[in-house]
């Protein structure tokens, strides 16, 4: 998909994700859901892009197997890196790595080019593209409205503001029965109002 570098898309979101080899079972079953879903992640504003240890022929050869065999397009870019030298760049492996074993990451870049999530996976495990979606909705949501999420939060459910720093509002939370560290809130796109728990 020719040549790429990472300011060409700074003003979107870019998830980054590495993977040791191509032809891998753990891999292809990923470069697959990935795959199903990139418009939910280009609908987020965020653009993908993979990186693998192999060169540029393997990924050739690689993407059309999957395409033959599973009837699933890739249509996003991955960065050939037989060398090592962008993985080991990016921190995916140690500097003196023999081999690409530890070339795991998924990287959440935000419009500004600042890495705000990073989450390494061992070879056995697949990640969770909807876990990765749900963390990316998280981060956009905390930017935009000043809010923070909590754990297992889903789009939509009630988020958490932000610590107060003034007294009278603690004694005010206080009084509807709340404490002034954990005050939920219904999601800022919904209209509702204040609520406290």
């Amino acid at each position: 998909m020719g040549e790429r570098s990472l300011s060409s898309y700074r003003g979107k979101w870019l998830l980054l994700f590495s993977h040791p080899a191509d032809f891998t079972p753990v891999c292809a079953s990923e470069f697959i859901a990935f795959a199903k879903a990139a418009d939910r992640f280009r609908a987020l504003d965020c653009e993908l892009l993979a990186l693998s240890v192999d060169s540029l022929f393997s990924h050739l050869a690689w993407i059309h197997s999957i395409q033959r065999q599973f009837g699933v397009k890739i249509t996003f870019p991955i960065i050939e890196d037989p060398s090592m030298m962008v993985a080991r760049a990016y921190g995916m492996i140690a500097p003196q790595a023999r081999d690409s074993a530890l070339v795991r990451a998924a990287f959440l870049i935000d419009r500004a080019g600042i890495i705000r999530a990073i989450i390494w996976y061992p070879m056995t495990t697949g990640r969770n593209v909807e876990e990765l979606l749900r963390l990316l909705t998280a981060l956009q949501v905390t930017d935009e409205h000043g809010v923070s999420t909590p754990e297992g939060w889903q789009p939509g459910q009630d988020v958490l503001l932000p610590v107060p720093i003034n007294l009278d509002t603690i004694e005010e939370d206080q009084e509807l029965g709340s404490d002034w560290y954990f005050r939920l809130s219904p999601p800022p796109d919904t209209g509702g109002s204040k609520r406290n728990k």
